[in-house]
C-alpha cells in the first residue's frame, strides 16, 4: 500500500538526465512553490510507461496551469532515462531511484515485475506545496494507468 493522503512526503534527491545534463532532482526543491505530482513507474522503453509519459507530455499545460510539476520515478539508470526521453520525446522530468531508496519510502516496491526483478510499481501521488500527500494510489498492476483525471481534481482543489 502507498503512504497515505496527510502523511508527509518523504524528500528525496535522485538523479536526473531530464535536461541532457546530470543534475539533482529534489521533492523539496518545490516546498513553498508549487505543488508536485510524483509518478512512479516500473521501467522506461515499456509501452504502458511510454503511453503514460507521452500522454502527460500531450498534456502537460493541463498540470503547470494548476501550479504543479509532474516527476516521474523509475529505477532505470538517468542514462537509459534519458535516451527513452529523447526517443519518445517526453518533456516531463525522469528522476533515477537505481537504488530503491525512494520506491521503498513510498512503499510502492514491486516485487519481482516478470521475473526479472523489483521495480517501483505504476504509482502516483499528489504532495501539496507544504509535503503533504493528498493523493495516493497504487494501480492494481503495472498495466493500469493511474486516475489522471482524479489527480487533476486534487490538484485544482489546492
Amino acid at each position: 500500500m502507498p503512504l497515505a493522503v496527510g502523511t508527509k512526503a518523504p524528500d528525496f534527491s535522485l538523479k536526473s538526465k531530464s535536461t541532457g545534463e546530470l543534475t539533482d532532482v529534489s521533492l523539496s526543491e518545490n516546498l513553498g512553490k508549487r505543488n508536485t505530482v510524483v509518478l512512479f513507474f516500473p521501467l522506461a522503453f515499456t509501452g504502458v510507461c511510454t503511453q503514460e509519459f507521452c500522454d502527460i507530455t500531450a498534456g502537460l499545460s493541463a498540470y503547470t496551469d494548476l501550479d504543479a510539476d509532474v516527476i516521474g520515478i523509475s529505477v532505470d539508470s538517468p542514462f537509459a532515462q534519458e535516451v527513452w526521453s529523447k526517443q519518445e520525446k517526453i518533456s516531463i522530468t525522469l528522476a533515477s531511484d537505481l537504488n530503491k531508496e525512494t520506491t521503498k519510502a513510498y512503499d510502492v516496491l514491486f516485487p519481482g515485475l516478470a521475473d526479472i526483478g523489483d521495480t517501483s510499481a505504476r504509482a502516483a501521488f499528489v504532495v501539496d506545496k507544504y509535503g503533504v500527500i493528498q493523493y495516493a494510489e497504487q494501480t492494481a498492476t503495472p498495466k493500469d494507468l493511474p486516475d489522471f483525471d482524479a489527480i487533476k481534481a486534487t490538484l485544482a482543489k489546492l
